[in-house]
C-alpha cells in the first residue's frame, strides 16, 4: 500500500471507486467525515463482511471506518413525493 492510501483525506471519486454507487446524501456524509483512503479501503472490507479485517485482536471498528460503516448500513426512507 503506498502513503498515499494512508494519509491522502479521500475525494468523492475515491468514495465512488471503492465503495460503489450510493446516494449524494450518503456521499456528502462520508466526505464529511473525511476519511483517508485506507478508512474507506478498510470500512468497504468491513460492510463487505471479510472476516480478516478485524485481524487476531478482533477489535471492531472504531473511528471513522466505523462512522462510514454506519453510513452504508443504514437504510435510507424512499422519497416520497407530496401532491
Amino acid at each position: 500500500m503506498d502513503d498515499r492510501n494512508s494519509k491522502s483525506k479521500a475525494t468523492a471519486s475515491d468514495i465512488r471507486s471503492i465503495l460503489g454507487a450510493m446516494s449524494d446524501t450518503r456521499y456528502a456524509a462520508i466526505l464529511a467525515i473525511g476519511p483517508t483512503v485506507k478508512e474507506l479501503e478498510e470500512a468497504a472490507a468491513w460492510a463487505g463482511g471479510e472476516s480478516d479485517v478485524m485481524g487476531r485482536m478482533r477489535r471492531p471498528a472504531s473511528g471513522p471506518v466505523a462512522a462510514i460503516c454506519d453510513i452504508i448500513a443504514a437504510v435510507e426512507e424512499p422519497f416520497e413525493e407530496t401532491r
